[in-house]
């Protein structure tokens, strides 16, 4: 859903503006629309001389459609090609000697703060994303 406060999330907990804008200079400042298409960004964050290469994929509009039944479906397929990609490489006969890791290593689920129980959708999604790897439940 939109205007969960996703975003400010993010940006507060690594301190720099990193959800939705990129550090591509062609890409400065373009917002994704409201699809179910995912959408990554790729930062560089640098603190005490570490670097962190930290990849925020977002898929802006879920949830928002009036017929959710396939919404789930590109986000498990795009998890699902990370790690297909990843392994494939990992088990290639010329291996690279730094193997680019795209694989989803955490998913933060966020809830709306409706006072009543969880939603049918989210039940659902939650079930089906917590097989792909890592799911934190976030009330927003």
């Amino acid at each position: 859903e939109s205007g969960m406060g996703k975003s400010s999330f993010i940006d507060t907990l690594f301190r720099a503006t990193v959800s939705r804008t990129t550090c591509d200079p062609e890409q400065a400042g373009v917002i994704p629309e409201a699809t179910v298409k995912v959408h990554s960004v790729t930062h560089v964050l640098e603190e005490a001389g570490v670097n962190l290469k930290l990849t925020i994929t977002d898929t802006p509009g879920f949830g928002d459609q009036i017929n959710n039944a396939d919404g789930i479906v590109p986000i498990l397929n795009y998890i699902e090609a990370q790690y297909s990609c990843y392994l494939d490489a990992e088990l290639a006969v010329r291996r690279q000697r730094h193997i680019p890791d795209t694989r989803v290593h955490a998913c933060l689920y966020f809830i709306p703060p409706s006072g009543h129980s969880l939603r049918a959708l989210d039940l659902e999604v939650m079930a089906a994303l917590h097989q792909q790897g890592n799911l934190l439940p976030v009330i927003s």
